[in-house]
């Protein structure tokens, strides 16, 4: 039953009191965490291979990755777009991975459709109409990340939009707003996180690594977010972090994600939310050899 006393409707626990569950490369994301990692940005063959491959090892199940990137300035890496879909999906199939990738225009979703199985909205384009209308006629998960500057309501009247298009696999991401503080990159605002799970029934993740802009402050977030309620975390790998094109200084190395692990499905076990990492996944080819 809708609350006219509310601006959302569709997106909210009135019109449904179950939380939605999206089955997505076997994770039951809403009822298991989900795990998203991989780089900023896909900059060459080797290195999306390096990475996919330990992330494989370590259990995860989404490999996320920027072929179309969004910068601050017209000077900075943009992206290796249409060939970077291409080797994130090359990756992917090879280690048994979903590809999570983010989408700018309307123009592209078609191309993103071919190669991602989840379709991320950045920042700056959460309040994107035309984007979000188009994201409500496809039949793929929406990864919705919070707007820098956008109130928890701008954000859910967003996800709204993709609802009422027709497109109910939307994945809600606090991502770090924008405060007064410089201490930290953004203001991861955890506290969002458990009002929105009380507000909606969609799943929400949080990403650390935008929400702090610093390595070393990922883990204790993320076991924090898990604490909080969230469904999952995605998260910036590299394999030379201090080479990186985009974002070097708040993607984690193989060590320093290796070592969250364990900690993060305890944490989640906490709250009833199961996450496998025990057994690596590789190619067939690999195993059996």
């Amino acid at each position: 039953m809708m609350d006219k006393r509310k601006p959302y409707q569709l997106v909210s626990r009135e019109w449904k009191t179950e939380d939605t569950v999206i089955l997505v490369n076997g994770v039951e994301i809403g009822k298991e965490l989900m795990l998203a990692a991989g780089p900023c940005a896909v900059e060459n063959e080797e290195q999306v291979f390096t990475i996919t491959e330990f992330l494989a090892k370590q259990q995860v199940r989404f490999l996320r990755g920027g072929a179309y990137k969004p910068r601050s300035s017209p000077y900075s890496f943009q992206g290796l777009k249409t060939e970077g879909l291409q080797l994130l999906r090359k990756a992917a199939d090879k280690y048994g991975m979903a590809v999570v990738s983010e989408v700018m225009s309307a123009d592209k979703v078609d191309e993103l459709c071919e190669y991602a199985d989840i379709l991320q909205v950045g920042t700056r384009n959460m309040q994107n109409y035309p984007l979000l209308r188009a994201l409500g006629k496809i039949n793929k998960p929406v990864l919705l990340k919070r707007g820098m500057s956008s109130t928890v309501e701008e954000w859910l009247l967003a996800a709204e939009y993709i609802l009422v298009g027709g497109n109910e696999r939307v994945i809600l991401c606090e991502r770090g707003i924008r405060t007064f503080d410089t201490a930290t990159r953004n203001t991861l605002d955890l506290g969002a996180v458990a009002l929105v799970k009380q507000l909606s029934h969609l799943p929400v993740i949080v990403d650390p690594s935008q929400g702090t802009g610093n390595r070393n402050l990922v883990a204790p977030l993320s076991l924090a977010a898990i604490a909080a309620g969230a469904d999952g975390l995605i998260i910036e790998v590299h394999n030379q972090p201090e080479r990186a094109l985009s974002d070097g200084e708040q993607s984690l190395y193989f060590d320093q994600f290796a070592a969250m692990m364990q900690p993060l499905a305890q944490q989640g076990a906490l709250r009833n939310k199961h996450f496998d990492f025990q057994k690596p996944r590789l190619p067939e080819a690999e195993t059996t050899a």
